[in-house]
């Protein structure tokens, strides 16, 4: 019998609010998630709660990183930070833009991430196991020079997450792939020569990038993505409860509930055994 495959599944977002933080935990403690990916600049972001996530991630069932956070409407923890708009990030579709034309300093971006990177260890006591960009804005032309350079020299040993699919998606044709994944694609090339050329390590393969707004079922989504992962592959999640907090800073609410449900569902670790995947992280 075939060793399964050893994967990541990733929750972003923690730190955003107290209930995208109850249900990550809920499903850590599940064994449902082996990683999830911290907001340091949320307002959920707080001691009692990074207390909380550290409890349920002992033993070292599950990973905590950064989700290095550089869009609206969150703030910089640096003074200096540019560009703003009213003391806040740049909105991302804006701040794309004027990446792709590389009217950026990545000097300022070194300095929020080490920042974030700073505060990341005042809250939890020890460096993040990885780095990630909230809306994958770690892959962006001139960011990528900061953030990359910030990891190596603040946290070394860590990994760094590329948003690249596998060559088996790609040829797949899988009419559920949207834009959003192909340029992720793109933007992961470079990002995964820098970070090799730097000796940062990243993840071989990458899935879970999808349309919110259309609010597809989850379940064919997680086999859509699981399906063609290698072995070290990771997913990215979105799982939550909605709150007020969550609705005043985020577009994607519901959803989220229904990547909770699916996810605490016993139908869950059967399409994981149907696949010949495990969360064990050894």
């Amino acid at each position: 019998m075939s060793e399964p495959r050893r994967i990541t599944l990733c929750a972003d977002d923690y730190g955003i609010s107290q209930g995208v933080n109850r249900a990550i935990r809920d499903l850590i403690e599940r064994r449902r998630l082996n990683a999830t990916s911290v907001m340091v600049v949320g307002p959920a972001a707080t001691r009692e709660e990074a207390e909380a996530l550290s409890r349920a991630a002992a033993e070292g069932v599950c990973e905590i990183g950064l989700h290095v956070t550089l869009t609206a409407p969150f703030s910089p923890l640096t003074m200096h930070f540019r560009p703003l708009d009213g003391g806040m990030f740049w909105p991302l579709g804006k701040l794309l833009r004027t990446a792709l034309l590389r009217r950026l300093d990545s000097e300022f971006v070194y300095a929020e991430v080490t920042a974030q990177i700073v505060l990341f260890r005042e809250l939890f006591g020890a460096p993040p196991a990885y780095l990630d960009g909230h809306q994958h804005v770690q892959l962006f032309p001139q960011i990528r020079d900061g953030f990359i350079r910030a990891a190596h020299d603040a946290t070394p040993r860590a990994w760094a997450r590329q948003c690249g699919r596998t060559h088996a998606s790609l040829r797949s044709g899988n009419p559920r792939v949207n834009p959003k994944a192909m340029l992720l694609d793109a933007l992961s090339a470079t990002f995964r020569k820098r970070c090799a050329g730097s000796g940062l390590r990243t993840n071989p393969a990458f899935a879970g990038a999808y349309d919110f707004r259309t609010l597809p079922g989850f379940d064919g989504l997680m086999r859509d993505f699981l399906a063609p992962l290698p072995d070290g592959g990771l997913v990215m999640c979105h799982p939550g409860f909605v709150d007020d907090t969550l609705r005043s800073l985020d577009p994607l609410t519901d959803q989220r509930e229904r990547e909770h449900a699916f996810l605490a569902s016993d139908d869950f670790p059967r399409l994981l055994d149907e696949l010949g995947i495990s969360l064990d992280r050894a």
